[in-house]
């Protein structure tokens, strides 16, 4: 049987470079943040080559969470302690949800235009919420703010549900540029970051 050398602890205090725990932390960290602004970039790249292929792919994931969530609606309808009212509003939603998700893979036209509707509504009840809160509470804090980014959000909802495929479409390049600049950002952090950490553990 082997007993472990009273100088171990020693050793792996040793393999430790001068910068201690936060210097490795800070070197995982940089490697982290590279390759997080290097799939950044190469994700806004794709989203402005092929912004219509972006959206087929989002629109067939968009159609698997539908799919896979309205199954789970279904299924959590059908639970003991779920009262009857909730049980039958689980029923529909679920099954709507089902029905949507497969006519989104009917095709890639019907999937984004779905996913545009989604979202257009979404932005819609959001945009009418958020107006309708800030014009009737005078004391709220930035009113003419936050009356302003409802009537904006509402107006995107109402553009969206007009036209999705031409507004997604420009979301996409939108997202992409966005993409592209956090990715620089991200990029020029790390190489900074990288060289904090050589300084400080006194790397070549």
């Amino acid at each position: 049987m082997s007993f472990p050398s009273p100088n171990a602890g020693e050793d792996r205090l040793d393999a430790v470079p001068p910068g201690g725990i936060l210097g490795l932390l800070a070197g995982a960290a940089w490697q982290v943040l590279l390759a997080a602004g290097v799939v950044a970039v190469v994700l806004g790249v794709v989203a402005l080559a092929w912004p219509g292929a972006t959206l087929v792919v989002v629109g067939a994931v968009f159609g698997s969470y539908l799919l896979v969530s309205g199954i789970f609606q279904l299924a959590g309808a059908f639970a003991a302690h779920v009262p009857g009212q909730l049980r039958v509003l689980g029923l529909v939603t679920g099954a709507l949800s089902v029905l949507f998700g497969l006519l989104c893979f009917r095709g890639p036209a019907q999937s984004i235009v779905l996913l545009g509707l989604w979202i257009g509504f979404g932005w819609l009840l959001r945009g009418i919420t958020t107006a309708t809160v800030a014009l009737s509470a005078e004391g709220m804090p930035a009113r003419g703010w936050q009356a302003f980014v409802g009537i904006v959000t509402l107006v995107a909802g109402v553009v969206l549900i007009v036209s999705p495929i031409g507004s997604l479409l420009t979301l996409t390049v939108v997202a992409g540029v966005w993409l592209l600049v956090i990715g620089v950002m991200e990029i020029v952090h790390a190489v900074w970051l990288r060289t904090h950490v050589r300084r400080l553990t006194g790397a070549a």
